[in-house]
Protein backbone atom coordinates (compact mmCIF):
# COMPACT_ATOMS: atom_id res chain seq x y z
CA UNK A 1 0.00 0.00 0.00
CA UNK A 2 0.97 3.17 -1.20
CA UNK A 3 1.85 5.99 2.12
CA UNK A 4 1.15 9.86 2.41
CA UNK A 5 3.90 11.44 4.26
CA UNK A 6 2.60 14.08 6.22
CA UNK A 7 5.61 15.45 8.04
CA UNK A 8 9.12 13.83 7.86
CA UNK A 9 8.30 12.17 10.63
CA UNK A 10 4.58 10.91 10.36
CA UNK A 11 3.06 9.19 7.38
CA UNK A 12 -0.56 7.54 7.08
CA UNK A 13 -1.48 4.40 5.14
CA UNK A 14 -3.88 5.49 2.36
CA UNK A 15 -5.46 1.88 3.48
CA UNK A 16 -6.72 4.20 6.66
CA UNK A 17 -8.61 6.44 3.84
CA UNK A 18 -11.81 5.81 2.42
CA UNK A 19 -13.70 7.82 -0.33
CA UNK A 20 -17.09 7.69 -1.43
CA UNK A 21 -18.81 10.16 -3.95
CA UNK A 22 -21.73 11.83 -3.14
CA UNK A 23 -24.19 14.39 -5.08
CA UNK A 24 -23.56 17.73 -4.22
CA UNK A 25 -26.09 19.56 -2.89
CA UNK A 26 -26.73 23.63 -4.35
CA UNK A 27 -26.86 25.17 -7.75
CA UNK A 28 -25.36 23.49 -10.81
CA UNK A 29 -28.24 22.24 -12.84
CA UNK A 30 -28.67 19.15 -14.31
CA UNK A 31 -25.06 18.15 -13.64
CA UNK A 32 -25.42 18.25 -10.05
CA UNK A 33 -28.55 15.46 -10.01
CA UNK A 34 -26.39 13.17 -12.39
CA UNK A 35 -22.85 13.36 -11.28
CA UNK A 36 -21.46 12.39 -8.00
CA UNK A 37 -18.89 15.13 -7.48
CA UNK A 38 -18.52 15.77 -4.44
CA UNK A 39 -16.23 13.31 -1.71
CA UNK A 40 -16.95 11.86 1.36
CA UNK A 41 -13.60 11.32 3.10
CA UNK A 42 -13.51 9.17 6.44
CA UNK A 43 -10.13 8.73 7.86
CA UNK A 44 -9.89 5.94 10.78
CA UNK A 45 -7.61 7.67 13.33
CA UNK A 46 -7.65 4.95 15.45
CA UNK A 47 -6.62 2.34 13.00
CA UNK A 48 -4.04 4.67 11.49
CA UNK A 49 -1.28 4.01 14.09
CA UNK A 50 -0.53 7.90 15.33
CA UNK A 51 1.57 8.42 18.10
CA UNK A 52 -0.60 9.22 21.48
CA UNK A 53 0.19 12.54 21.33
CA UNK A 54 -0.39 13.44 17.71
CA UNK A 55 -3.59 11.25 18.42
CA UNK A 56 -4.73 13.70 21.20
CA UNK A 57 -4.28 17.12 19.33
CA UNK A 58 -5.96 15.27 16.32
CA UNK A 59 -9.13 14.77 18.26
CA UNK A 60 -9.13 17.92 19.41
CA UNK A 61 -8.97 19.96 16.31
CA UNK A 62 -11.00 17.92 14.30
CA UNK A 63 -14.09 19.18 16.33
CA UNK A 64 -17.49 18.10 14.95
CA UNK A 65 -15.62 16.44 11.87
CA UNK A 66 -14.95 13.65 14.84
CA UNK A 67 -17.72 10.73 14.75
CA UNK A 68 -17.60 8.57 18.14
CA UNK A 69 -16.38 6.00 16.48
CA UNK A 70 -13.04 8.01 15.62
CA UNK A 71 -13.36 8.69 12.23
CA UNK A 72 -12.78 11.89 10.96
CA UNK A 73 -15.12 13.00 8.15
CA UNK A 74 -14.61 15.67 5.31
CA UNK A 75 -16.90 16.44 3.00
CA UNK A 76 -15.61 18.48 -0.15
CA UNK A 77 -18.05 19.64 -2.93
CA UNK A 78 -16.13 23.16 -3.38
CA UNK A 79 -15.59 22.21 -6.99
CA UNK A 80 -17.81 20.65 -10.14
CA UNK A 81 -15.83 18.06 -11.09
CA UNK A 82 -14.82 15.00 -8.68
CA UNK A 83 -11.18 14.58 -9.04
CA UNK A 84 -10.64 18.50 -7.84
CA UNK A 85 -13.38 17.81 -5.21
CA UNK A 86 -11.13 14.58 -3.86
CA UNK A 87 -7.43 16.20 -3.95
CA UNK A 88 -9.51 18.90 -2.05
CA UNK A 89 -10.60 16.26 0.98
CA UNK A 90 -7.14 14.91 0.63
CA UNK A 91 -5.31 18.14 1.30
CA UNK A 92 -7.65 19.66 3.97
CA UNK A 93 -6.73 16.21 5.79
CA UNK A 94 -3.08 16.20 5.23
CA UNK A 95 -3.23 20.16 6.66
CA UNK A 96 -5.07 18.92 10.04
CA UNK A 97 -2.47 16.03 10.52
CA UNK A 98 0.02 18.62 10.26
CA UNK A 99 -1.40 21.21 12.83
CA UNK A 100 -2.19 18.30 14.70
CA UNK A 101 1.85 17.12 14.84
CA UNK A 102 2.96 20.03 15.64
CA UNK A 103 3.70 20.11 18.79
CA UNK A 104 2.71 23.34 20.56
CA UNK A 105 5.54 25.70 22.13
CA UNK A 106 5.26 25.24 26.28
CA UNK A 107 4.22 28.00 28.25
CA UNK A 108 6.59 29.40 30.70
CA UNK A 109 5.17 31.67 33.33
CA UNK A 110 6.76 35.11 33.90
CA UNK A 111 5.89 37.96 36.12
CA UNK A 112 5.49 41.55 35.18
CA UNK A 113 9.01 43.67 35.90
CA UNK A 114 9.43 46.40 38.90
CA UNK A 115 9.94 49.26 35.99
CA UNK A 116 6.09 47.82 34.38
CA UNK A 117 4.44 47.53 37.54
CA UNK A 118 5.81 51.20 38.22
CA UNK A 119 4.59 52.49 35.34
CA UNK A 120 0.86 50.65 35.87
CA UNK A 121 0.50 52.24 38.85
CA UNK A 122 1.87 55.63 37.39
CA UNK A 123 -0.69 55.90 34.37
CA UNK A 124 -3.50 54.70 37.47
CA UNK A 125 -2.68 58.08 38.75
CA UNK A 126 -2.26 60.13 36.02
CA UNK A 127 -5.88 58.53 35.13
CA UNK A 128 -7.05 59.29 38.48
CA UNK A 129 -6.47 62.78 38.77
CA UNK A 130 -7.57 63.44 35.06
CA UNK A 131 -11.23 61.79 36.13
CA UNK A 132 -10.99 63.69 40.03
CA UNK A 133 -10.48 67.23 38.01
CA UNK A 134 -13.57 66.68 35.76
CA UNK A 135 -15.85 66.23 38.81
CA UNK A 136 -17.78 69.21 39.79
CA UNK A 137 -16.24 71.46 42.72
CA UNK A 138 -19.16 72.81 45.31
CA UNK A 139 -17.71 75.65 47.53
Amino acid sequence: MAAIQITPRLSIDEATLDESFIHASGPGGQNVNKVASAVQLRFDARRAGLPFDVHARLEALAGSRLTKDGVIVIAARQFRDQQRNREDARARLIDLLRRAAHVPKKRRPTRPSKASKEKRLQSKKIHSRLKRNRSRFED
